[in-house]
């Protein structure tokens, strides 16, 4: 099976009881510095947006429009169902069809994660594309290089990342500037955090 198949096979099977667990992992003060780089109102791609909550639910409360993609079904329809103010659509980020300079700003929380490293600059190029000149990206990934197939809540799941010295450098080449990077745990789990500009 392939990488991006096992992606979205497990999260189809486990989309609500993921859903549930996620809670623990805020990252408002994150977000609240994002929108504060951002235009009123702004158009927001949210890469990876699994169930909508909490990175679509907090941008449209705070009157952000938004669209969220996803591979999985599963977490498209709860997306819908728990943020119908935003738009949800089924997508590869590593295959945006998106015109170029769509949005003001791109956000991808706990996904990137879930894609084969060697497709990571191509996702850069990517958000880089779709941004409108001074837009804002917002993601996160591994800060450890690592690559693993392993039972995750009861079905095999995929997680691959370079090491962050090579992740910040893949972002660069993109043409963004950096605002700020910075390792963080949140809810027992670390990901490494960065905040670039087009």
């Amino acid at each position: 099976m392939k990488q991006d198949d096992i992606v979205r096979k497990g999260y189809n099977k486990i989309a609500a009881k993921y859903n549930a667990s996620r809670d623990q992992f805020k990252n408002e003060m994150e977000l609240e510095f994002f929108i504060s780089l951002l235009p009123k109102g702004a158009r927001i791609l949210d890469a990876g947006c699994g169930a909508g909550v909490p990175v679509g639910k907090f941008l449209v409360d705070r009157g952000y429009s938004v669209t969220g993609i996803d591979i999985s079904t599963s977490m498209i329809n709860l997306a819908r169902q728990h943020v119908p103010g935003a738009e949800f659509l089924e997508g590869d980020m590593t295959q945006l069809t998106f015109p170029a300079n769509s949005f003001d700003g791109v956000v991808s929380t706990y996904a990137i994660i879930h894609v084969p490293k060697e497709k990571h600059a191509t996702i850069y190029q990517n958000f880089y594309r779709v941004l409108k000149p001074g837009g804002i990206l917002f993601f996160s990934t591994g800060p450890d290089a690592w690559e693993a197939i392993e039972d995750y809540m009861g079905t095999p799941m995929f997680w691959s990342h370079p090491r962050k010295e090579t992740s910040l450098a893949l972002v660069k080449q993109a043409g963004f500037e950096i605002i700020r990077d910075e390792v963080l745990e949140r809810g027992g789990e670390t990901h490494y955090w960065i905040f670039a500009r087009k």
